[in-house]
């Protein structure tokens, strides 16, 4: 005759694995949603340095050495920020280009050029909506600015 060994606690793992189990997928999908944040912003971040990039190399003296017109702000768009921004929707892209000065990097006035030390600063903002409803439908917005000298 065989002897049944009595567990006083045959479902306390199935209790167990219920009460843990949505807690370990909301650390995992808010981990998730937290690093595509993240990346949205790196990736704003780096729109805005090649942006200001383009904008500099492709300023005042560029168009006086190659008789093309200089940058503007909607040129600085289209050939820069635009082609790099995969995997965002322009929709939600804004930005914004200044110039501190004129566009030329030197002063003509004073002989074979003085450096004026102009600076082109590029804003790009993104507005971002998370993947995940974790935290209700709040608008998240990254921006970033560059500046370059030249």
């Amino acid at each position: 005759m065989r002897h049944r060994i009595h567990h006083p606690r045959r479902g306390a793992t199935a209790v167990e694995f219920a009460i843990c189990c949505p807690i370990v997928f909301i650390l995992i999908f808010s981990t998730i949603v937290g690093a595509l944040g993240v990346f949205r912003y790196q990736q704003t971040a780096e729109l805005a340095r090649e942006g200001a990039r383009w904008a500099c190399v492709h300023g005042g003296q560029y168009a006086e050495e190659t008789g093309n017109p200089a940058a503007t702000a909607a040129d600085v768009y289209t050939k820069a920020i635009q082609p790099s921004a995969t995997a965002m929707d322009l929709s939600k892209l804004t930005y914004q280009v200044t110039w501190d000065a004129s566009n030329m990097p030197l002063d003509a006035s004073g002989g074979y050029g003085t450096p004026v030390g102009n600076t082109v600063s590029v804003t790009v903002t993104y507005q971002w909506f998370p993947e995940v409803y974790l935290i209700g439908p709040y608008n998240l917005s990254s921006t970033s600015t560059a500046q370059m000298i030249y």
